[in-house]
């Protein structure tokens, strides 16, 4: 396996900006249940400033995760952000670790987008995604909403996060969407519709929890099988998988140890085959129905 870089992921370009595909989850930079400050703070900061000497050059937060914490971390450790295309998100409240709450309306976002922008230290935003749509407020209202913060200047690009082909129906009425963030993995293919629209209209497609194998990660798998073969993890053979997948996923695994994070960047190198790719296609597929039933 090559050494440590993503180039071999590919690119893709979001408003004018290019980077590349294989990119950094930056949630796990924080405490535990995605609250507060990190356990080592160093070492969150050393990870994040591996980034672009690894070529990765595509960095994925939220507000929320903190709150504020990860925006600052990531200020702190890659401002002015040369060459990296920092993406955010907004339209969650937290209560304490773990605890989630969606609110959509207008002035809220508006208020969130904004302190992103101060948390990051920019003009504007490359990318703010609606974290989830909060179905206690029209859809429309929070579409129009983030229009009219493209509209203002106050980011560049728009994108939605968990949800479904119609949402994204919806969204494109009324903005641009550049990229849909679901759960999506090796064994998790419930937006397997979602991501099949999104190549078809050029759409980016994060996959959140992108690594996860499930228990085929067990021995005597073809996952098993094809990490054994290319001498690594079965966690690489998944991320290596995703994004052979399609040209528009952009996956953001996410760690809080610079050992993971070069882990994770060396499975850009793996070059799976097409048999390779269809048999982990057919497990991973079998998997999930697995689960379902």
């Amino acid at each position: 396996m090559a050494q440590f870089d993503v180039a071999s992921s590919g690119r893709f370009k979001i408003g004018g900006k290019e980077f590349h595909r294989l990119g950094f989850g930056a949630m796990r930079i924080v405490g535990a249940g995605v609250w507060g400050e990190p356990a080592d703070r160093a070492e969150a900061l050393r990870v994040l400033r591996r980034l672009p000497e690894l070529g990765i050059d595509f960095v994925d937060t939220a507000d929320s995760y903190g709150p504020d914490v990860s925006e600052l971390l990531i200020r702190e450790a890659l401002h002015p952000y040369a060459g990296t295309f920092v993406a955010t998100k907004g339209g969650l409240t937290r209560s304490g670790p773990n605890a989630w709450h969606p609110v959509g309306r207008p002035e809220y976002l508006r208020q969130q987008a904004l302190k992103s922008c101060r948390n990051l230290g920019v003009e504007r935003i490359d990318l703010w995604q609606l974290h989830r749509i909060d179905a206690k407020v029209p859809r429309d209202e929070q579409f129009d909403a983030m229009k009219s913060l493209q509209d203002d200047g106050i980011v560049t690009a728009l994108g939605l996060s968990e949800v479904s082909v119609e949402d994204i129906e919806a969204a494109s009425k009324v903005f641009e969407v550049a990229t849909v963030q679901n759960r999506y993995n090796l064994v998790d293919r419930g937006s397997e519709a979602v991501l099949d629209y999104c190549e078809a209209k050029g759409i980016g497609f994060i996959p959140w929890f992108p690594l996860a194998a499930g228990d085929l990660a067990r021995p005597g798998t073809v996952l098993d099988s094809v990490a054994r073969k290319h001498g690594a993890k079965p966690s690489q053979i998944a991320l290596a998988w995703i994004l052979k997948r399609s040209p528009v996923v952009l996956p953001i695994p996410g760690t809080s140890k610079v050992s993971h994070l070069e882990e994770n960047a060396a499975a850009a190198a793996i070059d799976l085959s097409d048999e390779d790719f269809a048999a982990l296609d057919q497990e991973g597929r079998a998997e999930a129905n697995k689960k379902k039933s």
